[in-house]
C-alpha cells in the first residue's frame, strides 16, 4: 500500500469521527438553502443561523441521539430569529391573499416539531410544501 493510502485509512476508518458536527453542518446547509430560496442568505441572517447552530451544538452534545432532529430545530430557531427583521418566514406559497402572487399572512411550519425528516407544512391546509432544505426547488431539482 502507498503512504497516501495509509494516511487515508488513518483518517477514515469507516467511522464518522464526529457525528454531532456532521449533523450540525448538514442541518446548517439545509436551512441556508431555504434562506437562499427567499434571498435571505444575507450576512445578518446567516449570523443568526450560526448563533442558533452554536446553541444547538450544546443541545446535541448533551443528547447525541437527537442529531437527526437538528435540521428541524435549527429551521425553527432561524424562523423565530428573523421574525422581527424580515417578518414571517417562510411565507406559505399555497395560500395567497387577494392580489395575484401575494403571500398568505402565515408562515410555513416545521413538522414534526421534534423528529427526523423535517418538512415545511402549510398549517392551514395541512399540506407538505417541501423538506427542510428544499424550499423553492421543483421536484426535478431534488
Amino acid at each position: 500500500m502507498s503512504d497516501e493510502h495509509d494516511r487515508h485509512d488513518e483518517r477514515h476508518d469507516g467511522h464518522d469521527p464526529d457525528p454531532v458536527e456532521r449533523a450540525l453542518w448538514e442541518a446548517r446547509a439545509r436551512v441556508l438553502a431555504d434562506l437562499a430560496s427567499d434571498a435571505l442568505d444575507r450576512p445578518d441572517v446567516v449570523s443568526r443561523l450560526d448563533e442558533a447552530m452554536r446553541h444547538r451544538r450544546w443541545w446535541v452534545e448533551q443528547w447525541p441521539r437527537g442529531a437527526e432532529f437538528v435540521a428541524g430545530l435549527l429551521a425553527q430557531d432561524v424562523q423565530d430569529a428573523v421574525l422581527d427583521s424580515d417578518g414571517r418566514w417562510p411565507a406559505c406559497p399555497l395560500c395567497v391573499s387577494g392580489a395575484p402572487g401575494a403571500h398568505a399572512p402565515h408562515p410555513l411550519e416545521v413538522r414534526p416539531e421534534l423528529g427526523p425528516d423535517p418538512h415545511w407544512v402549510c398549517p392551514e391546509k395541512g399540506v407538505t410544501v417541501a423538506a427542510v432544505g428544499r424550499l423553492g426547488r421543483s421536484p426535478r431539482q431534488g
